[in-house]
C-alpha cells in the first residue's frame, strides 16, 4: 500500500522542483536583460554589441548547449541556431534595407530629393505654417524610401533653413522633421520586410496597421504644429521675412516624372501585390529611365556612374541597420529556442494580458519602455520579447506586432538615443532630452490611440 502512495507524491514534488528551476532561470534571464538594458541606457554598451551578448547570455542561462544535433540531423545548439541562424534570420530584411538605401542615394545623386523639398518650400511661399506642413509632407514622402543618418543630414540641411527663415522656431522645425521621418518610415518597404520576418505576421496585416499608424502620426504631427505654433506665438499666415531661405548654390531640377520615384515601390507592393525586393528594383528602374529620358543632360555614361556610386554609398548608409539586424536576429532565435521559451513562459504568462481592455492598458502604461532600446522596442531588446509573447499564443500574433509598432512611435520620434535626435539637438542648440519632453505628450497619446485601434482590429 505504501508503494503507490510514494509514487503518487513523487510526481508533484518533481513538478514543483521543475517549476522552481524554471522560475530561477527566468529570474536570471530577467536580471541579464535588465543589466544589458541599463548598460545601453547609460551608453556604456552600444546596441550593436549589446544584442549579441544578450542573445548568447540568455541561451547560456537556459542551458542551451553549444552543439546539439537531434535525431533529424538539425543542430539546435547555441552556435548554429542562435549565432549563425540568428545572424542570417533577417536576410530578406537586410536586402530590403540595402536596396532601399541604394534607391535613396540615387534619388539624392540625381537631385530628386532636393527638387521635392524646394518645390514644397516654393509652394508655401513666406507663410511659416504652410511651409512647415508642405516640407513635412515632402520629407515624409522621401522617407518612405530613404533612411540613414547621412540622408537625414543631407535633407535636413535643406529643409531646416527653409523653415527657420520664414519664422518657424528651430526646435519646432526639428520636431516636425522627426515627425515626418516617422510618418514615412513606418511605410518604408524595408521596415515592412523586417516586421514580417521578425514576427511572422502576414505582410497584408503589417501593411494594414502600418498605414493606419502613418495616418495617425500625420494627424498628431498636425496637432503638434497647431498647438506649438500658438504656444510660441508664431504667425500662421505671414512671417516678417518675405523670402524663403532656399539654400543657394548649383541646383538642377529633376524631371517631373522622376519625382514619383518614392511612390513607385509603394504602388507595386500595395497596388500590384509585388514582393518588396522587386518593388525596390522597379523604383530604381523608374528613377534611372525618367532621369535619362527627360533630363536636359542625357549623359548615359554619367548616369550609370551615378547609379554605381549610389550603390556603394547605399551600402555604407545601410551598414549600421544591417549590423543591428544581425543582433536582432540572434536575439529572436535565442528567445525562440525551445529551452529559452520554456524557461520564461511561466513568468510571461502571468503578466501578459489576454483580453482587449487589459491589452490596451498594459501596453499604454508601459509605452515609454520603448525608449532607450527597451523591452517594448522591436529594434532593440523588444524583438525577443515580441517573439516569446507570440509563441505563448496568449494574444493573436497581429495584436502583438501592433502593440510593439504602436509603442515604437514613442521610440522613433522621441528616443534621445536616436542618432537623428542627437544631430537635431546639436543643430538647434538644445539638449536632446528637451526634444523628448516637447513631443512626449503627443507621441504617448499616439501610442494609446494606436493600441485602441489594434484592439478593435485583432480581437
Amino acid at each position: 500500500m505504501k508503494q503507490p502512495n510514494n509514487q503518487f507524491q513523487t510526481e508533484p514534488q518533481n513538478a514543483v522542483k521543475g517549476d522552481g528551476l524554471l522560475m530561477v532561470t527566468s529570474i536570471f534571464i530577467l536580471l541579464l536583460f535588465l543589466v544589458i538594458a541599463l548598460l545601453m541606457v547609460t551608453r556604456k554598451l552600444p546596441t550593436i554589441l549589446a544584442l549579441p551578448i544578450l542573445a548568447v547570455g540568455v541561451a547560456a542561462i537556459a542551458g542551451v548547449p553549444l552543439i546539439a544535433v537531434g535525431k533529424d540531423g538539425n543542430d539546435t545548439g547555441l552556435l548554429n541556431f542562435v549565432v549563425q541562424g540568428g545572424a542570417t534570420k533577417l536576410g530578406v530584411a537586410y536586402c530590403a534595407v540595402i536596396l532601399g538605401a541604394w534607391l535613396g542615394q540615387f534619388m539624392n545623386q540625381t537631385g530628386i530629393s532636393k527638387t521635392i523639398i524646394k518645390g514644397a518650400a516654393e509652394l508655401g511661399g513666406d507663410r511659416p505654417f504652410l511651409v512647415t506642413i508642405l516640407v513635412t509632407i515632402a520629407v515624409s514622402l522621401l522617407f518612405t524610401t530613404i533612411d540613414g543618418i547621412g540622408a537625414v543630414i543631407m535633407i535636413a540641411t535643406i529643409a531646416m533653413p527653409i523653415m527657420i527663415s520664414v519664422g518657424v522656431p528651430a526646435l519646432i522645425g526639428a520636431c516636425m522633421f522627426i515627425f515626418a521621418m516617422a510618418i514615412g518610415g513606418i511605410i518604408n518597404m524595408s521596415n515592412w520586410a523586417f516586421y514580417t520576418t521578425a514576427t511572422g505576421v502576414q505582410q497584408s496585416q503589417v501593411q494594414a496597421f502600418a498605414v493606419t499608424m502613418a495616418v495617425l502620426t500625420a494627424v498628431v504631427a498636425l496637432i503638434f504644429a497647431i498647438v506649438e505654433f500658438k504656444r510660441s506665438g508664431t504667425k500662421f499666415a505671414w512671417a516678417v521675412q518675405t523670402n524663403p531661405g532656399i539654400p543657394k548654390g548649383e541646383f538642377v531640377k529633376a524631371p517631373m516624372l522622376s519625382l514619383l520615384t518614392p511612390l513607385i515601390p509603394i504602388v507595386f507592393v500595395i497596388g500590384l501585390k509585388w514582393p518588396i525586393l522587386p518593388a525596390f528594383l522597379m523604383g530604381l528602374l523608374w528613377c534611372f529611365v525618367t532621369v535619362w529620358l527627360f533630363s536636359p543632360q542625357k549623359d548615359l555614361g554619367k548616369l550609370l556612374s551615378l547609379l554605381t556610386k549610389s550603390a556603394f554609398e547605399g551600402m555604407t548608409d545601410s551598414a549600421p541597420a544591417v549590423l543591428l539586424m544581425i543582433g536582432i536576429g540572434m536575439v529572436l532565435n535565442s528567445f525562440m529556442h525551445p529551452q529559452v521559451s520554456q524557461s520564461i513562459s511561466p513568468f510571461l504568462k502571468v503578466i501578459i494580458p489576454g483580453n482587449p481592455v487589459a491589452y490596451v492598458l498594459f501596453f499604454a502604461i508601459l509605452a515609454p519602455l520603448a525608449l532607450y532600446r527597451g523591452p517594448l522596442n522591436m529594434w532593440g531588446l523588444g524583438s525577443g520579447v515580441a517573439a516569446v509573447i507570440i509563441g505563448l499564443k496568449v494574444l493573436p500574433a497581429p495584436a502583438v506586432f501592433s502593440a510593439f509598432l504602436a509603442t515604437e512611435r514613442v521610440q522613433s520620434i522621441g528616443d534621445p538615443t536616436n542618432t537623428h535626435n542627437v544631430w537635431f539637438a546639436n543643430y538647434v542648440g538644445t539638449d536632446v532630452n528637451k526634444i523628448l519632453l516637447k513631443v512626449l505628450p503627443y507621441i504617448w497619446s499616439l501610442a494609446v490611440v494606436g493600441l485602441i485601434i489594434a484592439a478593435f482590429m485583432w480581437f
